[in-house]
């Protein structure tokens, strides 16, 4: 692939350059919480794209998954874990993650988040798709935002912090095959920084803005799987794409999340002429895995030649389901659904990215001084399909290690860094293209094509008009964000289906209508590495 190593022509000597131990990306609850495990002798600067509250993680409703009840256990959640992931789960990755689910919490009640509760010594547990016990912590139906409420005020209070907002990263800066740093771009001063810093974190979370409808926010553009495939970093499963199964289908809005937990408190599945449909595809009925769930309900709309079926959980009794979803009752209300009466209208949308950086079980990529971890990395944990609730401790568990392997590595470092003189002139030329125009059109190919269910003569259609895109913007000078999203967009949007063609079989979210089945004996990872 003849693409460019940097977004932008820079010369060191001429960039303003700021010096940090760590520099981390992303400043969901991944980012946040690997910067308060980094001891605090260390200066780190957090980069976000907009604010601080925006992220993927602030919008995840459900909970985190964590055996902390007398008849669940570790080896429990592991085993729902693998099945989840189809086959294709990293074990060791998955042991840690159980494993180490617990002190986590610990640390969060330990940093104010306010999880509800039994009683003073006991957390409520619900239960969600695939779960074989109630092992769900929540905060309402907001936890995720509550847990980075929390993290973010935390944070702000760190003398060793420094939050750089409205920070575009655009590459990582490297060196005889070693980080160096982040080059970013500063919308208030508009402006290129150099970040300086021999360890850097990736945590941008995924790439749901290559979609029609996503539960994403909108600066999901896979900013950081692009900016690490740029530096040499290896990107592992990206064809494995989970769509939610139920987002409100709503002519005023067809992202917000209907949680999971909806049905794991008994709401039912019915299509449009008001008939129970999961019990025929499986045999944990809505509580099956997402893929099965978000598949099912794609085939009914098909077969009811409907844009969208029906959640029901208009059994449970008003006061219920104000108490335990109050957002998701309040924003349902503002739309004329009434969840204690109306059927809510649902179907499935981008939700999350089993895909990204390839790590290890310490978040080390194979770039020296260049981690990933949040939805952003990809260390064999949710294998082809995520077991729900697993996302939020993920960035938790593993943010935790990066924190501790980032002290070895800082610890036993020089003081004093060394001067940098790195140049790129990339021979970029300027072009007059509608970048607007050009995502709404990838976006919609993507979702026809690259979607719940994909074949070959589709994915081929999706990959000529991808290609041809990418010939026309791979060598456009960038200028602005617009530029550098566009970029990313269908260069992650070209890696998407390449990969999605290379598995000729089905495996939990990447279902092949022309593979229908698993194929145990030829399967392999889908490793991609740049080709520099």
């Amino acid at each position: 692939m003849d693409d460019y190593r940097y977004l932008v022509d820079f010369n060191t000597k001429d960039l303003v350059i700021e010096n940090y131990d760590v520099v981390i990306i992303g400043s969901g609850i991944a980012g946040v919480y690997t910067a308060l495990e980094i001891p605090g002798r260390y200066n780190i600067a957090i980069l976000t794209k907009e604010s601080i509250e925006i992220s993927n993680s602030v919008l995840a409703q459900g909970g985190i998954a964590v055996s902390l009840d007398k008849g669940d256990s570790p080896e429990l959640h592991f085993k729902d874990t693998i099945y989840a992931g189809a086959g294709l789960c990293d074990e060791e990755s998955v042991w840690v993650l159980v494993k180490e689910a617990a002190e986590n919490i610990d640390e969060l009640c330990k940093f104010g988040v306010n999880f509800d509760r039994k009683s003073k010594n006991e957390l409520c547990l619900s239960r969600e798709g695939a779960h074989s016990k109630n092992r769900i912590i929540h905060a309402g139906d907001t936890t995720g935002k509550e847990v980075c409420d929390k993290l973010i005020s935390v944070v702000r209070t760190r003398n060793n912090v420094e939050i750089k907002e409205r920070t575009f990263a655009l590459d990582i800066i490297t060196d005889n095959d070693a980080c160096k740093g982040v080059l970013a771009y500063d919308e208030d001063k508009a402006a290129y920084i150099l970040y300086k810093a021999d360890v850097v974190v990736c945590a941008t979370g995924g790439f749901g803005q290559l979609y029609s409808n996503t539960t994403n926010p909108e600066v999901a553009t896979g900013d950081g799987v692009c900016l690490a495939y740029r530096a040499g970093a290896e990107l592992m499963d990206l064809e494995f794409i989970q769509f939610h199964p139920t987002v409100l289908f709503h002519p005023e809005n067809k992202s917000f999340l209907i949680s999971e937990a909806v049905r794991g408190e008994g709401a039912l599945l019915k299509n449009i002429h008001g008939e129970r449909f999961m019990p025929k595809y499986h045999e944990l009925s809505e509580l099956a895995p997402r893929d099965i769930v978000s598949r099912s309900i794609f085939s009914e709309m098909k077969k009811t030649n409907a844009d969208y079926v029906y959640l029901d959980i208009t059994f449970k009794g008003r006061d219920y389901i104000e108490h335990r979803f109050p957002n998701i009752y309040k924003t349902c209300m503002s739309y004329g659904i009434d969840m204690s009466k109306d059927y809510v209208p649902v179907a499935p949308a981008e939700h999350y990215c089993m895909g990204g950086i390839r790590t290890d079980v310490w978040g080390r990529t194979n770039v020296k001084g260049f981690f990933a971890c949040g939805e952003t990395a990809c260390n064999g944990i949710h294998g082809a399909n995520r077991l729900a609730s697993n996302s939020l401790l993920e960035g938790l568990v593993f943010g935790y290690k990066i924190g501790t392997k980032i002290e070895d590595i800082l610890r036993n470092s020089k003081k004093g860094q060394e001067s940098i003189n790195l140049k790129a002139e990339t021979g970029r030329r300027v072009k007059n293209i509608d970048t607007e125009k050009i995502k709404q059109d990838i976006r919609q190919t993507m979702t026809k094509y690259v979607g719940i269910a994909r074949d070959k003569e589709g994915l081929e259609k999706a990959k000529q008009k991808i290609d041809s895109y990418y010939d026309m913007i791979k060598d456009m000078k960038n200028t602005n964000i617009h530029h550098y999203e566009i970029q990313n967009i269908v260069l992650l949007s070209k890696l998407v289906i390449e990969s999605a063609l290379e598995r000729k079989e089905s495996r939990g979210a990447h279902f092949r209508l022309d593979f229908q089945k698993m194929d145990d004996k030829n399967w392999k990872r889908n490793i991609i590495k740049r080709r520099i």
